[in-house]
């Protein structure tokens, strides 16, 4: 006999976990949507920390191509 099915809510589309991460999903093919709504749940979790953590020294990043015109970066 099995249980009652678990007590998950449905977890929103992978496009839509990536537009509200920040990422330009509405720029995509539809082959790139495609091979990212394939992502296992694993490689979303990597692709968003990833993203935070370049998000997280992007000012930096930004500032320094502002100082020296982009040239080194």
């Amino acid at each position: 006999m099995t249980g009652p099915p678990p007590n998950h809510p449905e977890q929103p589309p992978i496009d839509v976990v990536l537009h509200e991460a920040g990422f330009p999903v509405d720029l995509l093919t539809e082959e790139q949507r495609v091979v990212l709504s394939e992502l296992t749940p694993e490689e979303l979790t990597l692709l968003l920390d990833v993203k935070s953590r370049l998000d997280a020294v992007g000012p930096e990043v930004q500032a320094h191509g502002e100082i020296a015109g982009g040239a080194l970066f």
